[in-house]
């Protein structure tokens, strides 16, 4: 599934034809919400925003498209009316007078007044997005330190929406090495320090795996490794899906485990159990 960067990714390409657009037509391929076509088409879209893996088309007219993709929802950017050849159901359309957005097979979509969208009972659930631009090191470092996290594994708080949303199985991996810091640990368990260091690289790692489109090794090093012949897939991290590659760093082995039912990726040399 995808991960916060993934979909603000997303969005934001959904947001270049939509935003400040007039809604020519609306269309919803789920019966209980054809009402809202009529009343949506007319009005301008005012921005896309991402919560975790939820997406909020926001309208001028004051009302709220919520959708999560969930496993097999895709949007699709096309010309007007150009529709893409697919078996796929067709779940919600919005059309400017030149381009389609269209969101396919996913089911969890609703219409809401846009004052009230935070009682939606999945964004009740989550912290705050792993993107948010008002989100800051310190208050990740807070709610690592609260008494509903910091007595879990790491390796379980960072698949938890609740704790950060949009965070998910590669930036764990990700996010602990850079921190340093070993998946079976507790917030509690960590100095100060630690806190700090691992507070500081869930954002750093997020925002760049957003900038550079799921790169989360620094651009300089993931060029190098690109000019020696290495695959995107094989040339963005440290050490998600590297099991017995050396590590970037000390060269150690990494290894593959898993937690919570994921794989998850260690290198022993950088993130000492103790």
């Amino acid at each position: 599934m995808p991960e916060g960067p993934e979909i603000r990714r997303a969005a934001d390409k959904i947001e270049a034809v939509l935003k400040n657009k007039t809604m020519e037509k609306v269309e919803f391929g789920l019966t209980p919400l054809k009402k809202y076509a009529k009343p949506l088409t007319g009005s301008k879209v005012l921005s896309l925003e991402t919560r975790g893996k939820a997406l909020l088309t926001h309208f001028d007219s004051g009302t709220t498209i919520y959708s999560h993709n969930q496993l097999y929802g895709v949007w699709r950017i096309v010309k007007r009316d150009k529709l893409p050849n697919t078996n796929r159901q067709l779940r919600l359309a919005l059309h400017t007078d030149r381009h389609s957005a269209l969101l396919y097979s996913a089911s969890d979509i609703s219409v809401w007044d846009t004052e009230l969208i935070d009682q939606h009972p999945f964004l009740q659930r989550i912290g705050p997005d792993i993107l948010s631009p008002d989100l800051t090191w310190r208050e990740v470092a807070d709610r690592l330190q609260s008494k509903v996290f910091s007595g879990r594994a790491l390796n379980s708080v960072y698949l938890d929406q609740a704790f950060l949303a949009g965070l998910g199985n590669y930036l764990r991996s990700e996010i602990l090495f850079v921190a340093g810091i070993h998946p079976s640990r507790r917030a509690r368990e960590l100095s100060k320090g630690q806190i700090g260091k691992l507070a500081r690289a869930t954002l750093e790692i997020s925002q760049r795996s957003y900038l550079l489109q799921g790169v989360t090794i620094p651009e300089r090093r993931y060029k190098a490794l690109k000019k020696k012949g290495l695959s995107y897939g094989k040339a963005r991290f440290f050490v998600f899906s590297r099991a017995r590659q050396p590590c970037h760093i000390c060269s150690t082995k990494i290894e593959r485990s898993v937690a919570n039912s994921r794989r998850i990726y260690t290198c022993a040399g950088c993130q000492p159990q103790d």
